[in-house]
């Protein structure tokens, strides 16, 4: 799409949103070319976060803070701490849920009778990105499906304390910047091989497959296509039925 400055100057918002949406708006100034105003596609939106975590400014939660708050006897919430922060997790829509159930089923289905589990949300997993211990860098998140294949790091509370193989989110208006940025960072960082993150929106699934704590490359399954795990070879999820029509 092709505008002038002077219209760009009195509407930016406009055209922000539609760059935000994918779509490239061509800026002209007296007939000619001047710049282009586009969207982050998600890797580059991914490498900007981890570059702006270390410019956070804000107050940092402790461990014993976040279970103040989320431990309460009256508290009918869940919550996530992430780098210090704490989230509220609010009741999740439609299509999220429907996402989550056919997901959970294929999961469910495929790990049957193997050594890894498929478990779902609420359910906390206790990260600390690169640090030694978890009291250095205490993370709780609540991932919607995840895989683990360390049953052994299960305490005797029942409280899961290993890495999870694979990671499922699906994105909410409310979280999705946080699962495309922060949690990719955290979970790339502390030790996790594959992330999936299910956009109900644009009918497609990320596929973030890290190595060595780094990310080693981005797949994006449209609708119709399989998401096949590199973690859990042999793996694949059918995406006809994730999405509703």
């Amino acid at each position: 799409m092709k505008v002038s400055s002077t219209k760009v100057q009195n509407s930016f918002g406009k055209y922000l949103e539609m760059a935000k949406k994918g779509k490239s708006v061509y800026i002209e100034k007296n007939g000619k070319p001047i710049a282009i105003l586009k969207g982050l596609s998600e890797e580059e939106r991914f490498y900007l976060s981890e570059e702006a975590v270390a410019y956070r400014a804000q107050k940092k939660y402790t461990y014993e803070e976040f279970l103040e708050i989320a431990d309460r006897e009256d508290n009918e919430h869940q919550y996530e701490l992430i780098d210090g922060e704490i989230y509220m997790l609010s009741a999740p829509a439609y299509p999220h849920q429907v996402a989550v159930q056919e997901i959970a089923g294929q999961f469910y289905n495929w790990f049957k009778d193997k050594e890894c589990r498929s478990l779902f949300a609420p359910f906390d997993v206790k990260l600390f990105g690169e640090a030694e211990t978890f009291e250095d860098n205490p993370n709780v998140v609540q991932p919607d499906i995840l895989v683990l294949c360390d049953e052994e790091n299960m305490n005797e509370k029942g409280k899961y304390e290993g890495i999870p193989v694979l990671v499922v989110e699906v994105l909410s208006p409310s979280t999705r910047s946080k699962d495309i940025m922060t949690k990719a960072n955290l979970y790339m960082s502390s030790g996790v091989a594959e992330y999936w993150i299910v956009d109900t929106d644009a009918q497609r699934i990320s596929l973030y497959y890290f190595k060595e704590r780094k990310l080693d490359e981005l797949v994006f399954i449209e609708r119709g296509e399989d998401a096949v795990s590199r973690a859990c070879e042999g793996l694949a999820v059918h995406t006809d039925d994730i999405f509703l029509s």
